[in-house]
């Protein structure tokens, strides 16, 4: 079977930057796949001319030159400084848009690659797992706040792009009932690990802020262009006013096995060691903040993590569980 031509010049360019020393005509058509399927030499040419030609107009650095002092004879090679990208420098903002990015695109056509995009970006020494910036990631085995959402955040962003009013079932706390809401979008943000809208409620005619995980049947209504934001609008610093009275100050026991929940270990301030049903682990101390965030953390961890203290929270992290059973 024939290699294909990006193959082919996959190849080459694998061959040219594993080399100290100039590679010569010949011993690339002999080493390097693709190249024996030519025909005749003048065949072996003509391509090897056009993948050169297609190499720098991509600009990719081919560098041609002598064999050594000795021998005249031309050879080639792609010099690795030269061919490699600088060193990736990113802000906290961009840091916390990339974490954001990757647990979104979980379909899986496109798992594999951010988890590759992930290593790389770790591997180079990026924190993407990046506090600042208004979002809190304490693990990228899922996403605080948005599962089970994510439904919701698409039809919000796009309603929010296209400037198209919204109407939702919302409910202000979990033992409460669902009501209709219709919102013209200005956007969504995240603060402490949780999601929010925020925008102008008609049914209220006053701004409001809308929790994304109390939020369900999520649908655009009336024409694009509709909905414009406020020139110089703080999404954030509104959603940081409405939540400011979060409680905060309590603590949680947690258990986590030995050599699991790293994220959820750092933020621990206090820690003992404890067997728990057989295996090794620590019983740590945390800060609680809220429960609902704290909840979706241990529960994202499975069995390496259990909520030992208060009840509330070990309540929450089983019915997250349970949840999550049912569904699989």
């Amino acid at each position: 079977m024939a290699t294909s031509k990006v193959e082919r010049l996959m190849n080459l360019v694998i061959a040219l930057l594993s080399t100290s020393s100039y590679l010569t005509a010949e011993k690339i058509r002999k080493n390097v796949a693709g190249y024996s399927d030519s025909a005749s030499d003048e065949a072996f040419s003509r391509m090897f001319e056009r993948d050169k030609n297609e190499l720098r107009d991509l600009g990719i650095p081919l560098e041609t030159g002598k064999m050594s002092s000795f021998d005249a004879t031309e050879g080639y090679r792609i010099n690795r400084k030269d061919y490699a990208l600088p060193a990736v420098e990113l802000t906290a903002e961009e840091s916390a848009s990339v974490a954001v990015a990757t647990q979104l695109w979980q379909s899986p056509e496109m798992v594999t690659a951010t988890q590759n995009a992930l290593l790389k970006l770790r591997a180079a020494g990026v924190d993407v797992d990046s506090e600042d910036a208004g979002v809190a990631f304490t693990s990228t085995a899922a996403l605080p706040g948005l599962r089970g959402s994510e439904e919701v955040l698409g039809v919000l962003l796009a309603a929010s792009n296209s400037g198209r009013v919204v109407q939702f079932e919302h409910r202000a706390s979990r033992n409460d009932p669902y009501r209709t809401r219709t919102v013209e979008p200005w956007g969504v943000v995240t603060h402490r690990g949780r999601w929010y809208l925020v925008g102008h409620d008609r049914d209220r005619e006053d701004t409001r802020t809308f929790r994304l995980s109390r939020i369900t049947g999520a649908r655009p209504v009336g024409a694009a262009g509709a909905v414009t934001p406020p020139q110089g609008v703080n999404l954030r610093r509104i959603v940081q006013r409405v939540v400011a009275d979060v409680p905060t100050g309590e603590r949680a026991r947690v258990w986590i096995a030995q050599g699991r929940a790293t994220a959820l270990r750092r933020q621990a301030t206090s820690s003992t060691p404890r067997v728990w049903r057989g295996r090794a682990g620590e019983e740590i101390t945390v800060d609680l903040g809220t429960y609902d965030r704290l909840a979706r953390e241990i529960a994202s961890y499975g069995t390496d993590a259990v909520a030992l203290d208060p009840p509330q929270l070990r309540d929450d992290v089983v019915a997250r569980l349970r949840a999550q059973a049912d569904r699989a």
